[in-house]
């Protein structure tokens, strides 16, 4: 039940060929060090503000050339390859933010579609409306692997506390969640989001971002990182550029944390009252 993770960081461009040959590179450098599961970040295959530029290279998922190169990497190497997403051309012009996992064999074991879109008006004047272009997904995944259960987010979805906790529920014990979070934001809120969302749920977060300023001007936060179900910080990366972080991961820590602090058993439903002070149209409590 223990593994080697690696969570891989990049910068990803404009460029899908020259990102297939960045993830090629660090995912090999990974498996040198003896990683059997390796996750890329969010848009690995492209980083690209202009949605026609983007829309331009865009492949569907048979022709996608990071789709094609992870599959080949994950055979070749023996190992679970999660690219955290790429952008992926959808029939009705949208825009899928999907990720993939491809086992040892090289075959697609399944996908993932970012739930939450990012639709932001933030502080110094960036402003994000991710639904224009990306046709949001509506299902939450696991994935039964040899070494434990996978559950799936993408960067937004961190702050979305309930998918993660379905999926603890349903028992996974190592959630992912592959990032390109803004600078901004990744600095107020970033490592908090993801150590309380091990926390609360008692599971390792493997979460590989990308960092750095990229070729269409966008800035990202960087320090891409493994949690243990603890909320320890088991590895990180730095700020900007490329980064290949590895941890052991053993699955019985999560059941010995969910033991001692078993608040997923505890949990109970109830119902919401909301009260006024008398003389304002409620009955005071």
């Amino acid at each position: 039940m223990t593994f080697r993770a690696a969570a891989i960081q990049m910068c990803s461009g404009i460029d899908p060929a020259s990102n297939a040959e960045t993830m090629a590179r660090l995912v090999r450098e990974a498996a040198l060090q003896g990683a059997t599961y390796i996750q890329t970040p969010e848009m690995t295959g492209a980083i690209q503000r202009d949605r026609a530029g983007l829309r331009s290279v865009l492949k569907d998922e048979t022709g996608d050339l990071i789709v094609r190169e992870a599959a080949r990497l994950a055979g070749d190497l023996g190992i679970y390859l999660h690219v955290g997403s790429t952008p992926i051309g959808l029939e009705d012009g949208k825009i899928a933010n999907r990720g993939f996992l491809f086992g040892p064999d090289g075959k697609k074991i399944c996908d993932y579609d970012k739930i939450h879109m990012f639709d932001v008006d933030l502080e110094n004047g960036e402003s994000w409306r991710e639904s224009a272009a990306y046709r949001p997904g509506s299902t939450a995944r696991i994935a039964d692997l040899p070494f434990g259960k996978l559950g799936f987010a993408i960067c937004y979805d961190v702050r979305f506390p309930e998918l993660f906790r379905c999926q603890a529920v349903a028992g996974a014990e190592i959630m992912s969640v592959p990032a390109a979070f803004t600078r901004q934001t990744g600095e107020a809120h970033w490592e908090i989001l993801l150590r309380a969302r091990a926390i609360e749920n008692g599971l390792f977060v493997i979460a590989a971002a990308q960092g750095g300023d990229h070729e269409d001007g966008r800035q990202t936060f960087g320090h891409s990182m493994i949690i243990d179900p603890w909320g320890r910080v088991l590895a990180e990366a730095g700020p900007s550029g490329e980064a290949v972080i590895i941890a052991e991961i053993d699955v019985a820590a999560a059941h010995k944390v969910r033991g001692r602090i078993p608040n997923l058993k505890n949990a109970r439903d109830f119902v919401l009252d909301e009260v006024a002070p008398a003389g304002q149209g409620g009955v005071a409590a």
